[in-house]
């Protein structure tokens, strides 16, 4: 007997055509497996008893260990999470900000950490900047172009007093990727020395983050994207500077050091290495569904053979639309990632687009602000996938041209 292949292991990818992985990746069979496992051997331990903590502490202690050689940075540093928000806002909502502060955020980053930067700008009466690098998508997108654009806005809109710039690794509506290395170098050099707080829902187990996860302050990811991971389970990776100078804002027994002598008055009740940002209780059994899926990731080639693939993808499906009328590309060259956005002239609904190709089994999503139709492909795209969602756009658009 053949072995199944990556693919044929995902259940929903066997009756659809999927393009959603920047929304949610979809979970392999063999990962399912591992978090039903986990479940039966908790129970089987007993889910509060003295022989089920060692076998807890190994699940943890395994999944920090995958997740720190993937972000290349020591296991303390890193802290389990949600998902992409509750890693962003935890470490920020500690942070030592004063009145008047500046706060440099992206037009290209998502609700859920703009909403939290406007909050925290409320209560302690900061000043909020825009960086706008959604005017980039209409230009030419090669890395070089893209890297000197950028650095050069930051360079503009960096006030003297900006003490934290919020920009994603690879931005979920564009697709570009941004210099986070030679941003963090550029902040370093700037007088109050911004904290870099950089949003990675779209680019872990996507494209190399080593370097730029090293660099940034707050580099906060999902398992449920792109590592085709369960829901519910993220984490973040923190500088040693944040580790030191950001104090826990949401607290639970997970953040102690000790649970005994809370009483006493205890200066610095709380761990010093990531674990400052853990609140509770989790779900354990999702941390055996990431690290199947991280290995079953691992076994398809390695971080930058697969990022080639997903590229060489991208660049087919893209140069494809492009040549079908009335469909508009964000990006005027081949994206430097797995996600295209576009837009289709004269459709005043693109969720009408989404409906229609969501009865042919073929799924993308519509992006909010702006109204983008997006579409990503990941190494489990192939090009019948494509050609299938290039034919029923083809097949939209001139039935809509008839009438």
């Amino acid at each position: 007997m053949l072995p199944i292949s990556f693919k044929d292991d995902i259940p929903a990818l066997q009756n659809k055509y999927y393009f959603n992985y920047g929304g949610q990746g979809p979970l392999p069979n063999e990962s399912l497996n591992a978090i039903t496992t986990s479940w039966q051997e908790i129970q089987r331990l007993g889910p509060f008893t003295n022989d089920v903590w060692p076998y807890i502490t190994k699940e943890v202690i395994n999944t920090k260990n995958l997740l720190s050689e993937i972000c290349g940075i020591h296991p303390k540093r890193i802290a389990l999470t949600e998902n992409v928000t509750t890693g962003c806002v935890l470490p920020l909502l500690g942070l030592p900000f004063f009145t008047g502060d500046h706060l440099l955020i992206s037009d290209c980053e998502h609700p859920g950490i703009v909403a939290a930067c406007k909050e925290l700008a409320r209560k302690k009466n900061l000043k909020i900047g825009i960086l706008p690098l959604l005017e980039l998508s209409n230009k030419n997108n090669h890395d070089d172009e893209t890297y000197i654009a950028v650095l050069k806005l930051i360079d503009t809109n960096l006030q003297k007093n900006t003490k934290l710039v919020v920009i994603s690794h690879l931005l979920w509506n564009t697709g570009q990727i941004m210099p986070i290395e030679l941003i963090a170098k550029k902040l370093r050099e700037h007088s109050s020395k911004p904290y870099l707080l950089v949003d990675a829902a779209q680019s872990f187990c996507h494209i190399p983050i080593k370097d730029a996860c090293d660099k940034a302050d707050i580099y906060a990811f999902t398992g449920h994207k792109w590592a085709y991971g369960p829901e519910g389970l993220g984490a973040v990776a923190l500088s040693a500077r944040v580790l030191e100078e950001s104090n826990p804002t949401l607290i639970g027994w997970k953040s102690l050091k000790e649970e005994e002598g809370i009483y006493v008055n205890n200066k610095n009740p709380f761990h010093s290495d990531g674990r400052r940002f853990e609140i509770a209780t989790s779900c354990i059994p999702l941390l055996a569904g990431l690290n199947s899926s991280l290995k079953m990731l691992r076994n398809e080639g390695s971080e930058t053979e697969r990022f080639l693939k997903i590229k060489n993808l991208s660049s087919i499906l893209w140069e494809k639309l492009n040549q079908i009328k009335n469909i508009e590309l964000v990006l005027n060259n081949a994206p430097p990632s797995g996600i295209i956005s576009f837009s289709i002239n004269g459709i005043n609904s693109p969720e009408e687009v989404v409906t229609h190709l969501g009865q042919k089994k073929l799924w993308i999503r519509v992006l909010e602000d702006p109204k983008w139709l997006r579409a990503c492909v990941h190494i489990t795209t192939d090009i019948t996938d494509i050609d299938n969602l290039v034919y029923a756009l083809n097949d939209f658009i001139t039935a809509r041209k008839s009438f």
